[in-house]
């Protein structure tokens, strides 16, 4: 039998780590890699920080939280929290349709591509 210090640990871990909703408990954790098309090494300087801020912002809109998030110059990782009501599918679309539109506004160079994304996540 667990003492009350042990058991008020666990259970403030696991607050910590699982969302409580309503009627469920859940901690959903998708880690998400995308390219640019041709893997061309194009998200650098203020190309990259202009596409974390979107990255960031779409999380922020949808509930999602960014556990860890790494741009590389030819490809992004993404670790993050959502809920059970996302389709994994759902979370690169909707970042990568943004920050394609956004970015290619913004950076006339981005618009010599025939599209900024690869059509594949892994």
């Amino acid at each position: 039998m667990l003492t009350n210090g042990v058991s008020s640990t666990i259970i403030d871990y696991m607050s910590d780590k699982y969302l409580h909703e309503q009627h469920t408990v859940h901690h959903i954790l998708y880690h998400i890699i995308f390219c640019p098309k041709r893997r061309r090494k194009i998200l650098v300087g203020p190309v990259r920080d202009r596409l974390e801020q979107i990255i960031r912002e779409v999380a922020d809109e949808n509930g999602w939280e960014i556990v860890e998030l790494a741009i590389q110059p030819d490809h992004v990782h993404l670790f993050i929290q959502a809920n059970p009501y996302t389709l994994p599918t759902d979370i690169p679309r909707l970042i990568k349709g943004r920050s394609s539109h956004d970015m290619r506004e913004e950076f006339p160079h981005l618009k010599r591509m025939p599209s900024l994304w690869t059509r594949s996540t892994f």
